[in-house]
């Protein structure tokens, strides 16, 4: 179970999904496309379920009216549409955008492609284990990329000894860890901020120059549902899961 300041989470579902359009998905908005017969989005709010969180701000911009009326019926948790038709705010400006729903503490940010297979334990439980606000603007989930489903490149940060992560320091060095697209944050990250439309990805290089951007290391198989392909070989190991 999460810790108890650890209760609110925001859903990033509000991309346009270009990367997975095709003629088998293309009439639903990413977060609805079907994985073993459940939408992206239910795989992500029933793990937060699982995991105790009582309420899920969800952002909604491509066929909103899809998300919100898949939505309506939902209970568990609890949702609340943070609504991003007007403009698109990409993730930093869009979880910006949610912070008056979220109040002064901790929260989860969970991107709505990220989807994996467990290993031993809940990798949210641990995550809310690993969380130390005195130390931390933002404590990202990483997944090991070479045993990544969906994942291109060469990595997205190396992890210290002491968890502190850093990007690559150069354009030809690998780094061994992939983003696996859930993270805590502490609402002062945005503390001076951009207005309007920005990537999370500001306020993280901002973070690990302050020695503030931590990582935790995820036990299982994350899959990053991005495209047609990668659907297709979640479905498989998702098929082939014990």
């Amino acid at each position: 179970m999460v810790g108890r300041k650890l209760t609110s989470a925001v859903v990033l579902a509000a991309g346009l999904g270009t990367r997975m359009a095709a003629p088998a998905n293309d009439a639903v908005p990413k977060p609805l496309v079907p994985l073993n017969g459940k939408a992206l989005l239910d795989h992500v709010l029933d793990r937060l379920a699982e995991a105790g969180f009582l309420r899920a701000i969800v952002n909604v911009h491509h066929k909103a009216d899809a998300i919100e009326e898949h939505l309506r019926t939902r209970r568990v948790p609890a949702i609340t549409i943070s609504d991003e038709r007007k403009c698109l705010l990409d993730t930093g400006g869009g979880v910006k955008k949610a912070l008056p729903l979220l109040g002064a503490a901790p929260f989860l940010i969970h991107n709505s492609d990220s989807v994996w297979i467990e290993g031993v334990g809940s990798n949210l439980a641990r995550l809310a284990e690993a969380w130390d606000a005195s130390r931390m603007d933002c404590l990202l989930m990483l997944a090991l990329a070479s045993t990544s489903l969906g994942f291109r490149g060469r990595g997205d940060f190396a992890l210290a000894s002491d968890g502190r992560v850093r990007r690559p320091r150069a354009e030809q060095e690998i780094v061994p860890f992939a983003f696996a697209g859930v993270q805590i944050v502490d609402p002062r990250l945005f503390d001076g901020s951009p207005e309007g439309s920005f990537s999370l990805n500001v306020l993280w290089d901002r973070a690990i120059a302050a020695g503030r951007a931590f990582g935790m290391r995820m036990e299982g198989i994350w899959m990053h549902v991005g495209t047609p392909a990668a659907l297709a070989q979640a479905e498989q190991r998702l098929g082939a899961a014990p």
